[in-house]
Order: C-alpha cells, then structure tokens, then sequence
C-alpha cells in the first residue's frame, strides 16, 4: 500500500511542467524497462511545503545542461535531447542552456542571468525569468560560442554562482 500511494504522489510530481511561462502536462519518460525511484515522504512532503508556501525564498535551480536540440513534440517536449559532450562543439556553433527550476507557487524570478565566458572574459550576458505556474519551469537560453577554447557557461542569481557548466570549444 505505501508503495502504491509513493507512486500516486510521484505521478502528482511529476504531471505537471512548466515552460517559459506555458504549462505542460508532460512529464520526462523514464528510459524503456528502467524503473523511477520513489522519492521519500519526507522530500515531497518539503517539495509541495516549498512550492505552496516557499514564495519569495527564489528557485531552486534543479538541472542546467548544454544542449544542441530541445525536443518541440512527443513524449519528451522541452527536455533537451542532444547534450554536448565531453568532446565539445566547434566554435561558432549555437547551444542552449537548459534549466529545470522549483519555483513557489505564484512567483515570478526575474534576477537570473546567464553569463558566457572564455576563459576569465564574459563574452555575453543574457537575463532569464521563470515564473512558479507548475511544479518544474524549464528555460533554454541560446549562446554562441565563437572561438576555440575553454568556455563556462555561468547561471547566476544576482550575484550569486548557481552553476557553471565547462565547455569545450574546437
């Protein structure tokens, strides 16, 4: 029974999306044959706390990865699907930021910033908002990364380093 009602609460969790501001009811499908742990009653008992009554504490930045391609249709809309490897890009190709976000009900973050380095140089900054209509916001920030080199592509919330994700550029 309690396994029945971990996996009612995780289907909850997970049921609904968010995207730049749009809801979406899809939810990442789990790899054939691979099952999905149940989180703990205690971790969504924190996450549905955070979500309803978390405002003004900002996001929680859940996941960020380079992407080359974000699914537009199917079972896995808006989840990136080609993710730049270890071997890097060629310079002057465009990627995306993608960003998986908890954000409080009903908030709306408007002080993220991506930040696009060559080495110690910011090259680009780029403003990001997300907004809490759902249980996950996602958000795909396009940079180019012109020259070779080693590159981080840096989110930031005002001041704050939330992540950065190394790149390298051929």
């Amino acid at each position: 029974m309690k396994s029945l009602i971990n996996g009612s609460v995780l289907c909850a969790v997970l049921g609904v999306a968010t995207v730049a501001g749009a809801q979406d009811a899809a939810a990442p499908a789990a790899p054939a044959g691979e099952a999905v742990k149940a989180p703990s009653a205690d971790a969504v008992r924190d996450t549905w706390n955070y979500f309803y009554k978390g405002q003004g504490q900002g996001p929680v930045l859940v996941e960020a990865k380079l992407c080359t391609e974000v699914a537009k249709e199917g079972a896995n809309k808006f989840e990136c699907i080609t993710e730049v490897g270890p071997e890097g890009v060629k310079a002057g190709t465009s990627v995306m930021l993608w960003q998986s976000y908890l954000v409080p009900q009903g908030d709306s973050i408007d002080d993220l910033t991506v930040q696009v380095k060559q080495g110690a140089t910011v090259r680009e900054t780029k403003d990001v908002k997300v907004k809490g209509e759902g249980w996950r916001a996602r958000q795909w920030t396009g940079v180019k990364l012109a020259k070779p080199g080693a590159w981080t592509v840096v989110i930031m919330r005002g001041d704050k380093v939330l992540k950065e994700v190394p790149v390298k550029v051929l």
